[in-house]
């Protein structure tokens, strides 16, 4: 089972020993049609705008409100169209979280592959640059992969996590350890 979540930040249980813990909370969403392999086409609130152009007017349709504006395909337990069912969500169970980890746009060397740097004064003129990237004559180029400056951040990560406690009420879950991303982020976390 699917559910898409918004991260909300990390806190700590109270027992000994204290242990880190994520925060999620299982955001507002309605199943809106049925697939015949258990899969489901599920309408969910999103933050950033109230209508979207692509889907107005079948929110009726679904009998849904407007801020129902984002559709994703997910895998879940409920028979038939409606709430989605939380009962899978249960304290020990092991989940895989995905989400996008925070962008750092273009970055340097040593904050993208933890480059060590040159020395900081003494006129070396090499404080936080590449260094030398390629031989001389041969083999006259620079090899595949070598680490250089460039984008650094932004990308989908999966980690896999364990529910520590499930808030049922307010739909907030506790995950044990971290889980990428900047808080106010959606991801999805899968039952496995």
């Amino acid at each position: 089972m699917e559910y898409i979540v918004e991260k909300i930040g990390m806190s700590r249980t109270l027992g000994v020993p204290a242990q880190a813990v994520t925060l999620v909370r299982v955001v507002e969403a309605k199943v809106v049609e049925k697939t015949n392999d258990n899969q489901a086409l599920v309408a969910y609130v999103g933050a950033s705008k109230v209508t979207n152009k692509a889907i107005e007017g079948q929110q009726k349709k679904y009998s849904l409100s407007k801020e129902f504006n984002k559709f994703a395909t997910l895998d879940i337990a409920n028979a038939e169209v409606g709430d989605i069912d939380l009962s899978a969500l249960a304290e020990g169970t092991v989940l895989k979280t995905t989400f996008t980890t925070k962008g750092r746009g273009f970055s340097g060397v040593m904050k993208r592959h933890n480059f060590a740097g040159g020395p900081g004064s003494h006129g070396s003129r090499f404080h936080r640059r590449v260094g030398s990237i390629g031989n001389a004559e041969f083999p006259g180029r620079v090899q595949k992969g070598r680490k250089m400056p460039g984008q650094y951040g932004n990308t989908t990560n999966s980690v896999k996590s364990t529910i520590v406690s499930v808030d049922a009420e307010n739909k907030i879950v506790a995950l044990k350890g971290s889980v990428s991303g900047a808080n106010g982020s959606l991801g999805r976390i899968k039952v496995i």
